[in-house]
């Protein structure tokens, strides 16, 4: 595990603060120099396969805009020399060197991280007032901002407006940010920063799928299930009373119908990792040109080529009886533990040809030829 952010203790982190209130850590990481500047932000963004969008306005004008990529240079061009914010999804995911800084929070369960989004703003440049439902790390790269939150605000949104701005909002606490200062804010907690001057935030966020998310995602996979399960029944059916109405014990026995699919159904821990391997997926995997056979990929290993995850894959698992049953993206492969921790590590697998036997290799051939891991070309 990676050393985390900033001097303090995980687990004294996690009691007191983590869900429950903010945080600030001052030099979180000290002589922060970010890897990417203000223009390979801005040149991600012309890129298809990037998610990003352009915010523009300000609290005091209420002229909120937002404009979705890819950008091209004339976009950038024509902005004002104030109040935007220029915003990208997944950089991590992009520039593979910044999946070092997600090291650093893996004291927090990998499949609660979500992205590294990071965001440039000019002076000025802010999305206005607004709330988040999951936690979030606010690490200033460059430059400084100003952050004001507030726990007791009226979730009243502005009416009209392209972006989830608060109609109002009260500061309780500000602070302004230098670069290498985090700020922690666990949901639900109203936010609003404006940078001072140019400069880029980075923020850590965490996935948190709703009930609804959960339960529409439940429907889909018990539909796709061979097993049905139960049909509703009522051998103690009596005459009906009145008519079209669906009686007290008819309710009672619907509802359990669904509720013994859910318990006796083994397949809904399944269910669970699958969908949080999938939540939020930007991007699918891409499998790659050719189909490679467990011995081809021995051979390469032996070679000195080294295996590491696609970065739009995401890998969860749950132990069974036989071991443990890795998820990638949604699809299941069974599994050691041992590979399916090891799959998962923050940092990229450190797995070489000879810690692997047979059944091992054939499941990092499934993974290789769906594109979930790939491989690096031999020094």
């Amino acid at each position: 595990m990676s050393r985390p952010p900033g001097n303090f203790d995980p687990e004294q982190f996690l009691k007191q603060y983590w869900q429950k209130k903010p945080c600030l850590i001052r030099q979180a990481i000290a002589n922060f120099e970010p890897l990417l500047d203000g223009d390979d932000l801005a040149g991600l963004a012309c890129e298809e396969m990037a998610e990003s969008r352009l915010v523009t306005g300000s609290i005091e004008a209420a002229n909120w805009t937002v404009t979705h990529g890819p950008f091209s240079d004339a976009d950038f061009s024509a902005l004002p020399e104030e109040n935007w914010t220029l915003l990208v999804q997944d950089v991590e995911k992009h520039y593979a060197p910044l999946q070092t800084l997600l090291r650093q929070f893996s004291f927090i369960p990998n499949w609660r991280l979500d992205d590294l989004m990071i965001s440039y703003a000019a002076t000025g440049g802010s999305v206005g007032p607004h709330t988040d439902q999951y936690d979030v790390f606010l690490l200033q790269a460059e430059g400084t901002r100003c952050w004001q939150i507030a726990q007791s605000f009226q979730p009243q949104l502005l009416e009209n407006c392209p972006l989830n701005v608060l109609q109002q909002f009260t500061a309780e606490q500000e602070w302004i940010l230098q670069p290498g200062d985090m700020l922690y804010l666990p949901p639900n907690v109203a936010h609003y920063g404006v940078a001072l001057e140019p400069g880029m935030t980075w923020s850590i966020g965490s996935r948190a799928p709703s009930g609804a998310d959960l339960l529409q995602g439940l429907g889909e996979w018990l539909a796709m299930s061979d097993d049905e399960g139960g049909r509703f029944s009522d051998s103690d059916l009596e005459p009906a009373s009145r008519a079209g109405e669906i009686d007290s014990k008819a309710l009672q026995g619907l509802r359990q119908l669904m509720l013994d699919r859910l318990i006796e159904n083994e397949s809904l821990d399944n269910y669970l990792a699958a969908f949080m391997s999938r939540f939020r997926l930007a991007h699918e995997p891409l499998p790659p040109a050719e189909v490679t056979q467990p011995d081809g990929l021995l051979n390469v290993m032996n070679d000195g080529a080294k295996l590491f995850r696609n970065p739009w894959t995401r890998l969860t698992w749950i132990e069974t009886a036989a071991g443990a049953r890795l998820f990638a993206a949604g699809e299941p492969y069974e599994c050691s533990i041992w590979l399916a921790e090891s799959l998962c590590q923050c940092e990229q697998p450190r797995i070489s040809a000879d810690m692997l036997d047979r059944a091992s290799l054939d499941t990092l051939t499934k993974l290789f030829n769906n594109g979930h891991l790939l491989l690096t070309t031999a020094d």
